[in-house]
């Protein structure tokens, strides 16, 4: 692959996780305090995300796949996401806010999927170069972390003048140049003849269901499901939380977490070949218990290490988990039926697990908002952890270690 192209599809990458770092991050925080939405409304809110990931292969499968080049409909999507991200801006009310929302995540699920396809489909050995090029996606997200505290959007003062809504004008402007920039991208043609018909368990992956004979993918899929429940209450809360804890430049500490993130994917293939995929998957789903733990009894003062070191711990609880099992995942799948099986467990995790995760921690939130502030944060976040808890227990019991053939 030339040089060229691989700076091309980098800065494609950046733009595409910068957009979603610039407000996603602080939204919690954005909902509760500037358009004083409750656990349940917020709840409401960030399920666009899980609804967004379930609608999403539809429009891969029946459009990008058939019709129209990869590059073009990332275009598309990226200019109609600005405009309903300006929309956001606009909004000073929670139910005028989340049609928008909604509709936005709709279109930019999607795009996730259309980034990767776009690069693979330019690389001539995917395995060593799609790592670089995903990089600078971890990179975008972080340095739209580190620009919202620079701009003090997320201060104290900042959020209380209602600072935060820049973050969605932050994200219009990259949605705008992104979906301008996407139409100079390497030319990547629909894969599959439109004349040809497919159903709609084709379309969505559901062929691989059939993996779900196999005992221990089954283990593995509905801790999947339920390890996303736990992982919901971070992309919830967290923001929020290290706020009215008063951590100093939240944002811009969570960053950590992203950095740890890539840093410790480099590890994974270390620890499958010392420990094997049970014990490197169980590291994850332990990971999210102790950062809970550390987040339920850490403070901003004397404490601030916990928090920081629970941030922290977000690349095991992210690679060890959602990066092995995709491997994993691609182990067990026959060669006909691999991207079925990945679209399978996204729609498993990102879909219906985190979609009850949310509004699972939007029910807590609200049942202990009346408490002392601390501890209401440290009865929120005992559930999650102890949920993680049960799970990791749970795969301990019933998953076999064993070497397999593929289960399709």
């Amino acid at each position: 692959m030339k040089v060229s192209t691989v700076i091309r599809l980098s800065v494609m990458m950046f733009l595409e996780f910068f957009i979603w770092g610039a407000w996603f991050v602080t939204l919690g925080t954005y909902l509760s305090a500037n358009l004083h939405a409750s656990g349940i409304a917020t709840a409401n809110v960030f399920s666009t995300q899980s609804y967004g990931a379930i609608i999403a292969p539809f429009i891969i499968g029946m459009i990008a796949d058939k019709f129209f080049n990869a590059e073009r409909i990332l275009g598309i999507l990226h200019l109609a996401g600005a405009f309903l991200m300006f929309q956001m801006f606009r909004s000073e009310d929670v139910s005028v806010f989340y049609p928008y929302v909604f509709a936005y995540m709709v279109l930019f699920m999607p795009t996730l999927a259309l980034v990767n396809s776009v690069s693979f489909r330019q690389m001539t050995n995917p395995e060593k170069q799609f790592s670089v090029i995903r990089m600078f996606g971890t990179i975008g997200w972080i340095i739209a972390g580190v620009l919202v505290s620079v701009f003090a959007w997320d201060t104290k003062e900042g959020v209380s003048e209602g600072m935060l809504k820049n973050t969605f004008a932050m994200a219009g402007i990259a949605s705008v140049i992104l979906g301008i920039y996407s139409f100079s991208l390497p030319k990547t043609p629909p894969i599959k003849d439109k004349n040809q018909k497919e159903s709609i368990g084709e379309i969505l992956g559901l062929d691989a269901i059939r993996l779900l004979k196999n005992g221990n993918f089954l283990v593995f899929f509905i801790s999947s499901i339920l390890i996303c429940i736990p992982l919901a209450f971070y992309y919830q809360n967290a923001h929020r939380f290290f706020e009215e804890m008063k951590m100093p430049h939240v944002t811009l500490m969570m960053t950590i977490g992203q950095l740890s993130e890539t840093f410790l994917i480099l590890l994974i293939p270390v620890f499958f070949r010392k420990y094997g995929f049970k014990k490197t998957i169980m590291a994850g789903m332990l990971a999210w218990a102790i950062r809970y733990a550390l987040f339920a009894y850490g403070d901003a003062n004397g404490l601030l290490f916990m928090l920081i070191l629970g941030i922290a711990l977000h690349g095991i609880c992210y690679d060890f988990f959602f990066v092995s099992g995709q491997i994993y995942t691609d182990a067990q799948a026959g060669e006909k039926y691999k991207s079925a099986a990945q679209g399978l467990i996204t729609l498993a995790t990102y879909g219906v697990g985190m979609l009850i995760g949310f509004w699972v921690a939007g029910i807590i939130s609200d049942h202990y908002k009346d408490l002392p502030l601390a501890e209401s944060w440290r009865r929120v976040w005992i559930i999650p952890a102890g949920i993680a808890l049960a799970v990791c227990f749970i795969f301990l019991v019933l998953f076999k270690e064993k070497q397999t053939k593929p289960a399709l």
